[in-house]
């Protein structure tokens, strides 16, 4: 029998970190992701087609690679009050499988803001969460899988990527991208490196939405999140 604990010189007493194939709840969750970029449609777009077979192929050799879990100490943000609510929704939507796989390891999420000053406005209406890589408990590269949680009724401001691909998945709850159509659950959203999207909530619904980012390692460990300048800001510089 292997000894659960690395004893060192100085008889460290840190717990072994588990294995991905000895955590079922974080597999059956990383499936769900794999099973939807591989299932899910394209609706005719090469760039979105392009872009489900990045994520899943990255996401399979993570899978087979078997990495450790570094559990990070939970977290909650004043948003996640809305998670039950979120996940009622999800597992009597498309993705319910998604939303089941979620709730099962809700107790583990460290959910976050990403910024270091965020508007107050912004402070109980949003966070998001991590799952796989560079920060996440399931540690990736060229990758980065979590979901990101927003109250009823919120606009996210203006914000791009630099050098990272995003798509969202909808898994739960109605809204919009920079307000141009509706996107019920089972949607996905393609957003490429540098363009810009705000995120518009309905008025009684919480949104949990799964989101996938691609990109080099050094821009996805530091991704330096920050919200674009306001429209009158960008008309007034003439950019």
């Amino acid at each position: 029998m292997s000894d659960p604990y690395h004893l060192g010189a100085a008889a460290d007493l840190t717990p072994v970190p588990d294995q991905l194939h000895d955590s079922p709840s974080w597999v059956y969750l990383l499936r769900e992701f794999e099973k939807h970029y591989r299932l899910g449609s394209d609706g005719g777009s090469r760039a979105i087609r392009a872009h489900r077979r990045r994520v899943r192929e990255t996401l399979t050799a993570v899978i087979d690679a078997n990495p450790a879990i570094a559990q990070r100490d939970p977290s909650t943000r004043p948003v996640t009050a809305h998670l039950p609510r979120a996940f009622d929704l999800g597992k009597a939507g498309v993705l319910s499988g998604m939303a089941r796989a979620l709730e099962r390891v809700s107790d583990r999420l460290s959910w976050e803001y990403g910024y270091q000053k965020v508007p107050r406005a912004l402070e109980k209406k949003y966070a998001y969460c991590e799952i796989a890589g560079p920060q996440g408990p399931v540690r990736a590269e060229r990758l980065v899988l979590g979901f990101v949680l927003f109250a009823p009724n919120t606009t996210y401001p203006q914000h791009s990527h630099h050098e990272i691909e995003e798509s969202y998945v909808s898994v739960s709850g109605a809204w919009s991208e920079n307000e141009t159509a509706v996107h019920a659950p089972g949607s996905l959203i393609l957003n490429r490196p540098g363009e810009e999207h705000r995120i518009t909530t309905g008025r009684f619904d919480p949104v949990l939405l799964a989101y996938a980012w691609v990109g080099p390692d050094e821009r996805l460990s530091a991704p330096g999140m920050k919200f674009s300048r306001t429209r009158k800001a960008r008309m007034e510089q003439g950019i």
